[in-house]
């Protein structure tokens, strides 16, 4: 009874999503009355609007995805290794981008980073694409920081690095030639939510008037009828990609791995 109870909310929880996602690819084929094209989605790859805003957007999550990468990992190692006391602050602070909305943190940067301010990032579009990308790295910071602390978990760091330093090898070398190349698997996890996180961001690109795909999705739905669920359909297909991927690396993790 209980296997019965469990597939069945299994299938619920199915259909609940795959339904609507069903609805709107059959919706998004038919911009070509009565019959069934893929119109709307050359309309969307062919605009130029479409080509600048992704390229934007992929730019930014894989410089997002690098400045996370090196802040999260040399922290979580540090406060593994020799501040274990700090944990539970260090956690708490990298939850709070989950309770504080957005809107809230980007009016924040741009409060305090403006062009009468002392550092005026936002006067300039490159110190604009630094503070979108310190923001993009603040919403991803709970699921980056728990992948890296998670893979940091089950490994032995303390006696990785008393060997490395047995053998004279320094700080610099232990993180990058030895603690990460052990969690590499949960720092592609976190890569890659990182990546769907950027992709379909909305409110602090539109507030600081990036040309990200965020914007160009909801510009899109605001004037258009079929593309806006053709680009829908692309934008849930590049965020399963990721999810996607995460599984594969791990499974490749596991089948390189042999027993001692």
């Amino acid at each position: 009874m209980k296997k019965f109870w469990a597939w069945g909310a299994l299938a619920i929880g199915l259909l609940y999503f795959i339904l609507p996602l069903m609805g709107m690819t059959n919706f998004s084929l038919k911009m070509r009355r009565g019959v069934y094209s893929l119109d709307a989605y050359a309309v969307v790859l062919g605009d130029p609007r479409f080509q600048e805003t992704f390229t934007y957007s992929v730019v930014m999550a894989l410089f997002t995805i690098l400045f996370g990468v090196l802040l999260v990992v040399p922290t979580a190692y540090w406060v593994r290794l020799k501040l274990p006391a700090l944990r539970p602050y260090i956690e708490f602070v990298t939850l709070l981008p989950l309770v504080i909305p957005a809107i809230v943190i980007v009016f924040g940067y741009i409060r305090l980073y403006n062009t009468s301010s002392w550092l005026p990032l936002t006067g300039s579009i490159t110190g604009t694409n630094i503070l979108l990308m310190f923001g993009y790295a603040t919403l991803a910071l709970p699921y980056m920081y728990r992948a890296v602390d998670t893979g940091l978990r089950s490994i032995d760091i303390a006696t990785l690095t008393e060997a490395a330093q047995s053998l004279g090898a320094g700080w610099t070398t232990i993180l990058f030639r030895i603690i990460l190349p052990n969690v590499l698997v949960a720092v592609l996890s976190g890569a890659f939510l990182t990546f769907a996180i950027v992709i379909g961001e909305f409110t602090m690109a539109a507030l600081l008037n990036r040309p990200a795909f965020g914007p160009y999705m909801q510009l899109l739905g605001a004037n258009r009828a079929y593309e806006p669920a053709a680009l829908a359909v692309i934008a849930f297909a590049i965020t399963w990609g990721c999810l996607g991927l995460i599984q594969l690396v791990s499974r490749f993790q596991k089948g390189t791995q042999s027993p001692v």
